[in-house]
C-alpha cells in the first residue's frame, strides 16, 4: 500500500469535506503540520470542527484557518497567543469547547484505542462539568468525558519510513501521537523519510498502523516567545 505522496494537496485528495472533524497535532508552535494546514486552507473546505491543544498564532498554524473563517468550532485547551482566536470566541463567531490539557490528550488517545469514554476528576465542580454525567467512586465525584474519533488527523513528525512508522522530536511528541491515533485517516508530514528497516523498533514513537499517508517537505522553525537578559554595560 502506497503511503508516500508528493505534496500536501495530493495527500489530502479525497479526504476533505465541509463540516468534518479534524484532529491536529502540535503544542504551541512545536510540531504543527503547517504544510497540511496550508493545503486545507487552499482547498476552501469550511464549517470545520478542529480538535487541537491550541490554534497556533495569527499568521501561522491553525490561525490561518481562523483568518479565512473555515473553522466553525475549536475543541481546545488554550486560547492565548492568538488574537484572532480570542476575538472570534469573545464575539460569538466561533464555538469553543474548552478541555483541560490532559483531558484533551486522553480523549484523543481513548478514541484511537476504541474507548468510548472515561471518568476523570479534572473539571469537577467547574463549567467543564456542565451537562456531563457524574459518577461517584470511593466517595469522590468524577465526570464522564467522551473519546474523540476524528474524520481526519493531521500531524507532524521528525522522521518516518515508507510504512508510516514515526519519530517525533521533543515537545512535538506531546499531542501529535494521540491526535494521529484518533483519526479514521491520518496524514503525517515529516522532515525526513528514511529507508525501511533503518529505524530501531525501540525508537518508534507511533507505529505505521495508525498512519495512512505521508509527505516530506520544508518546515519553518519558530520560537514562540523569545526571552533575553538585558545586556550589562561594560
Amino acid at each position: 500500500m502506497k503511503k508516500v505522496y508528493a505534496n500536501a494537496t495530493e495527500a489530502l485528495d479525497g479526504l476533505l469535506k465541509d463540516g468534518m472533524l479534524i484532529a491536529a497535532g502540535g503544542f504551541g508552535l512545536s510540531g504543527i503540520p503547517e504544510l497540511l494546514i496550508a493545503a486545507i486552507r487552499d482547498s476552501g473546505v469550511k464549517d470545520l470542527t478542529v480538535a487541537s491543544n491550541n490554534a497556533g498564532v495569527d499568521d501561522f498554524g491553525l490561525g490561518l484557518l481562523l483568518q479565512t473563517r473555515q473553522v466553525k468550532k475549536m475543541i481546545s485547551s488554550y486560547v492565548g497567543e492568538n488574537a484572532e482566536f480570542m476575538r472570534q470566541y469573545l464575539s460569538g463567531e466561533l464555538e469553543l469547547e474548552f478541555n483541560p490539557q490532559g483531558t484533551l490528550a486522553e480523549r484523543m488517545r481513548a478514541g484511537g484505542a476504541g474507548i468510548p469514554g472515561f471518568y476523570t476528576k479534572t473539571g469537577v465542580g467547574t463549567v467543564i462539568a456542565e451537562g456531563k454525567p457524574v459518577m461517584e467512586f470511593d466517595g469522590q465525584e468524577y465526570i464522564l468525558e467522551r473519546g474523540i474519533v476524528a474524520d481526519l488527523s493531521i500531524v507532524k513528525a521528525w522522521k518516518a519510513d515508507d510504512t508510516g512508522n514515526l519519530i517525533f522530536r521533543k515537545t512535538a511528541r506531546n499531542f501529535n501521537p494521540p491526535a494521529a491515533m484518533c483519526g479514521k485517516v491520518c496524514v503525517a508530514e515529516v522532515e525526513e523519510i528514511v529507508p525501511r528497516g533503518s529505524i530501531d523498533p525501540d525508537h518508534i514513537h507511533l507505529p505505521g498502523i495508525y498512519v495512512h499517508r505521508i509527505i516530506q517537505g520544508p518546515h519553518e522553525k519558530r520560537i514562540e516567545q523569545r526571552t533575553t537578559r538585558k545586556r550589562e554595560e561594560a
